[in-house]
């Protein structure tokens, strides 16, 4: 909905849509992404802050100087760099830190002078509060990080330890108050201590109690554990953090799969290669919540009475810079002021309001035009409820590589409405997967949807190399075209290339190939996309201005030249040498153009070329004729002519005489053989 002309601050469309185009839209029958199930996220950072998650790695990169930070430091860097992201990309998402350990104390703003925040939690500093990040927290946080004598000063390890018990009871308030009615409330936990209260069982069990309050609010605890390869330490979340931290969501029942597996330790040594910050970085990205879902609750009838409950998500969608809201800057004033707009329809005679109530809707058919209301057309679009129906099953291998033409949908199971859904939709998964089967759907996707018919094709689990789940096991809704949207592909005559040829380039695109073969989309972020993002992250915390976007997709000339450029050379000489063969074989030779350009033509005699002449002129002079035109029009080709052919033609018949553009000549033709009798 980036290209609406006006949105109101809620997000909703105008009273009258968008004027004569909105009928096409409609037609298109394009998802609103409106319409979608918004998912809000708030986002509660715990760091530890104690000596050890201070002190920096004895081995580390002079080329990485990210790989010198300690545990703490590349946590609130790696916070920072989320809050970047997210306050374009999630703009209504909330996001907070608290760092516990601390000497400091403070729960709200004016702690620090009274010392009441020690009284409530003592060593908990609230150092962001849950809110959507602002420009000013953004900054602060950079302070934080990029600032040693700001950190030194606030990040300084307490001698006593600090209560779990109360972190965990701090986090609950702070959810409490701050994000009551969100969908998705998790508590990210950043530590390298496994084992907390070593000599108290009592406060071991007090945390367990005040983790178990926080999963009955809704709260998910993800660890995020911290290991010291070089200290000779391997984080153990058995010793504690198992009677912590609950495997299941109990708050975000549209995730495609409960996110199960724990977070792999992340090493604080650049040993591996992998820095601290970018392990961090990574681990939070495998935790990100689903934003959208298109359907919830939809049936899904595998058979005559047998239903289950689904929900759709889209996993992949392009996206595009968004407008939030207009704005624009009195005459009085260099404050900008939001606009807030509104649109009328007018009478074209009249000038007169017209209300909504007295449109009709209207299409052309046979020269007339016929109109319709709303609840007629409500009626014609009406193929029932949504609902997802299986009609057959057929093998994988009998769907097309071509047959795609929108994007397709990711289902998983609901047990809200019908209870075992589940396990009904595990069971005709793994069949699909084991049989290399796919079912044929009829697919409506929401009311007054126009009906697809739609594959339903199984997707098997992906891991990444650290075993985190990159696509959860499910099925995929991919429409499939009716006989009504394939086009005829174009007639072409290519020439095969010989099999030396072929040869040849496969040992280039085998010397080119992606790493392990595989093309992975998040090592290529959108360059565009990317650079209107900086650009407006330096506005707004005012920061240089970059020279230049920093694209990934550019190839690389130097490694390509260095691992391909000989073989491109040779087959370069081949294709010379083929080519000349072609040419003997074929009879043909290359002919310069006016522009220098090469043609390529077939030989013939000299003796023709006076006749081939003499023949044009004539043709020529013979003008377009009645057949040929009839031909034209027959076959919609009748634009395919020049003016002066048209010109020339409607003279012949006393017509179009005031008629100059090409638009209005092809009318003036068609008219005349539609208004004839012995046209079909």
């Amino acid at each position: 909905m980036t290209d609406l002309p006006y949105r109101d601050k809620m997000g909703e469309p105008s009273k009258y849509g968008r004027g004569p185009a909105q009928d096409e839209e409609e037609e298109e029958e394009e998802v609103d992404e409106a319409g979608y199930k918004a998912m809000k996220d708030a986002v509660l950072f715990a760091i530890d802050v104690s000596d050890s998650m201070l002190q920096t790695p004895t081995e580390s990169d002079p080329k990485k100087p990210d790989t010198a930070l300690s545990p703490t430091v590349a946590a609130l860097k790696c916070v920072y760099a989320l809050m970047q992201q997210r306050m374009i990309s999630n703009p209504n998402d909330m996001m907070g830190i608290l760092l516990f350990g601390t000497d400091k104390s403070k729960f709200q703003d004016g702690d620090e002078g009274t010392g009441k925040g020690g009284l409530q939690y003592p060593h908990c500093y609230l150092l962001t509060d849950l809110d959507v990040p602002t420009a000013a927290d953004v900054k602060q946080l950079r302070t934080l990080v990029e600032d040693a004598e700001e950190a030194a000063d606030l990040l300084q390890a307490s001698k006593e330890e600090v209560s779990m018990a109360n972190v965990l009871f701090c986090a609950n308030q702070i959810f409490t108050t701050k994000a009551p009615n969100f969908s998705s409330r998790r508590l990210f936990l950043v530590t390298d201590n496994d084992f907390p209260h070593a000599s108290s069982r009592d406060a071991r069990n007090s945390a367990a109690v005040r983790a178990k309050d926080l999963y009955d609010l809704g709260v998910t605890i993800e660890l995020f554990p911290i290991s010291h390869p070089d200290r000779g330490y391997t984080f153990d979340r058995s010793r504690f953090y198992n009677d912590i931290v609950y495997s299941s969501t109990p708050s975000d029942p549209d995730a495609p799969a409960p996110l199960t597996a724990d977070v792999k330790a992340a090493s604080s040594t650049a040993r591996d290669g992998i820095s601290l910050l970018q392990s961090l970085l990574s681990s939070i990205a495998s935790r990100s919540a689903p934003r959208r879902a298109l359907f919830s609750n939809m049936p899904f009838e595998i058979a005559p009475g047998l239903k289950i409950s689904i929900k759709g998500f889209i996993i992949l969608k392009r996206q595009e810079p968004k407008r939030t809201s207009y704005v624009y800057l009195p005459p009085d004033s260099d404050k900008a002021q939001l606009a807030v707009g509104s649109s009328t329809l007018l009478a074209d005679d009249t000038a007169r309001t017209v209300e909504k109530v007295e449109i009709r809707r209207a299409y052309k058919f046979g020269g007339e035009t016929i109109s319709f209301s709303d609840e007629e057309i409500a009626n014609i679009r009406n193929f029932g409820e949504p609902v997802l129906r299986i009609i057959g099953f057929k093998p994988l291998s009998m769907l097309p590589l071509w047959a795609t033409y929108t994007k397709s949908t990711f289902i998983y199971p609901s047990e809200e409405e019908f209870i075992g859904s589940t396990r009904v939709f595990s069971a005709l998964h793994q069949k699909l997967l084991k049989d290399k089967k796919m079912g044929v759907a009829w697919y409506i996707p929401r009311r007054n949807a126009v009906p697809k018919l739609a594959a339903i094709i199984p997707g098997s689990e992906h891991n990444n190399e650290e075993g985190e789940q990159t696509m959860p096991p499910g099925l995929w809704v991919k429409p499939i075209p009716f006989a009504d949207d394939i086009r005829d592909a174009p007639d072409t005559h290519p020439v095969r290339a010989p099999d030396t040829l072929v040869d040849a380039m496969r040992v280039i695109v085998q010397q080119l190939q992606l790493p392990k073969g595989v093309y992975d989309p998040h090592k290529y972020p959108n360059p565009s996309l990317q650079w209107f993002y900086r650009i407006l992250q330096a506005l707004a915390l005012e920061e240089d201005l970059p020279e230049q976007p920093e694209d990934k997709t550019l190839p690389r000339w130097k490694q390509i030249h260095k691992r391909a450029g000989q073989y491109v050379i040779e087959w370069g000489g081949i294709l010379d040498e083929q080519f000349r063969m072609w040419q003997k074989d074929n009879d043909r030779h290359v002919k310069p153009t006016a522009n220098g350009a090469a043609k390529r033509t077939k030989a013939e005699p000299a003796s023709s070329a006076n006749a081939k002449k003499i023949k044009q002129e004539n043709s020529e002079d013979e003008g377009v004729t009645d057949e040929d035109m009839k031909t034209a029009y027959e076959k919609d080709a009748v634009s395919k002519y020049k003016v002066a052919d048209l010109k020339s033609w409607l003279q012949g018949k006393a017509l179009g005489k005031a008629l100059t553009k090409k638009a209005d000549l092809v009318n003036a033709v068609t008219a005349w053989f539609e208004t004839r009798m012995d046209v079909d």
